[in-house]
């Protein structure tokens, strides 16, 4: 029998500086009442310089391998969901690979925007269920804050960054991910995107100057596909894992609009107070959100062992998707890790290896040198 993806452990890492709407009202034509009304968002988490797509990801990945109990040693896999990767190449999933210690993973990049991280779950638990890995860690986080134009009333007011993780570990109990439904609509991409950057079109001069490395959003295209996708993605899945609405206890949806998710709840008759909601402290984190949610939703005692859990994202491609989960726990026989010593040992660890990659060079060009004179 094929091993289901149970999720045994969850963290998060969100900046310290809060931007609160009466802030931007100083910076941008807008108000208070004005983004609450539209958004529900009152505040957001905005990066500091020395923080990161890769550091956030690093501190909510410790997190989460520490609430399993998981050495990073015996992660075999690493997905890291992001629109706002530390680079185009290397993978930020590589850099975090190398920041914990995870010396047996591989390690890749998802691109699927907002919908990334339920890309990312049933990548790595069709992994586990496939018997290809037993562990695997999946991360969303993002630096969005670097992506925006903070003239731009209608999408700086939005996001936030922020960064969570799950980690993925085999069992033979029918638990963890139970259904996924993944789906995209490529006639919607040039609704919500970053235009330059990319092959098409190349940061030049006149990228930059006509603001083509910011994000461009159609939002009134975007609520209005949104707030239908939503409810199909969750029917399907739900439908998939074999269960009714009336088994859910909860819904963790993509955190970007309060309204987009009263909508959706209302058409799927669920109620409100069972859906997990804190955009109004984050904004919209992209990828990060759900997992983010889902910690904050552990830590205040909503979720235990064996309620059936409905995640569900929607943004750029257009892409849009959900997962069904059975909520576990940390395994009982994991021991307790230590995730300041693990970080202390990867860093010793890939100094070392980078030495020994210079003295390799040096060793080479020696030779080399020699050889010719000979």
């Amino acid at each position: 029998m094929s091993p289901y993806a149970h999720i045994t452990g969850w963290g998060m890492a969100v900046p310290e500086r809060v931007l609160t709407n009466h802030e931007l009202a100083t910076m941008v034509d807008t108000s208070d009442e004005w983004i609450r009304t539209r958004t529900g968002i009152c505040e957001r988490r905005i990066a500091s310089e020395d923080q990161t797509t890769a550091s956030l990801a690093t501190e909510a990945a410790l997190r989460a391998l520490a609430v399993a109990g998981l050495n990073p040693a015996d992660v075999e896999l690493i997905i890291v969901s992001t629109s706002s990767p530390e680079h185009t190449f290397p993978a930020t999933a590589c850099i975090v690979q190398d920041r914990i210690g995870a010396t047996k993973a591989g390690a890749f990049d998802l691109l699927a925007a907002c919908t990334g991280f339920i890309y990312a779950l049933n990548m790595a638990a069709q992994s586990i269920r496939s018997g290809s890995v037993k562990n695997a860690l999946v991360i969303g986080a993002e630096t969005l804050s670097r992506l925006v134009n903070w003239q731009d009333r209608n999408t700086c007011i939005l996001f936030g960054d922020g960064a969570g993780a799950f980690v993925l570990q085999a069992g033979e109990e029918r638990s963890g991910v139970l259904s996924s439904v993944l789906r995209s609509d490529g006639s919607g991409s040039d609704l919500l995107t970053l235009p330059a950057g990319g092959s098409a079109l190349p940061a030049s001069l006149e990228t930059v100057r006509d603001g083509l490395h910011y994000i461009h959003m159609n939002g009134r295209e975007v609520f209005r596909f949104a707030t239908r996708v939503m409810t199909q993605a969750t029917l399907e899945a739900v439908a998939r894992a074999n269960l009714s609405m009336d088994d859910i206890q909860l819904i963790i949806p993509h955190q970007a609009n309060q309204r987009i998710i009263e909508m959706a709840a209302r058409s799927l008759n669920f109620p409100m107070e069972r859906c997990v909601m804190n955009l109004h402290r984050y904004g919209n984190t992209s990828t990060a959100s759900i997992p983010i949610a889902t910690c904050e939703a552990a830590q205040q005692g909503r979720l235990h062992p064996g309620d059936k859990v409905v995640f569900v994202g929607f943004g750029s491609g257009l892409t849009w998707g959900a997962v069904v989960a059975e909520w576990s726990a940390p395994f009982s026989a994991q021991r307790r890790e230590y995730p300041t010593r693990y970080r202390l040992y990867a860093r010793v660890r890939s100094a070392l290896l980078r030495l020994l990659r210079r003295l390799d060079t040096l060793i080479d060009a020696l030779v080399w040198d020699r050889r010719q004179r000979d």
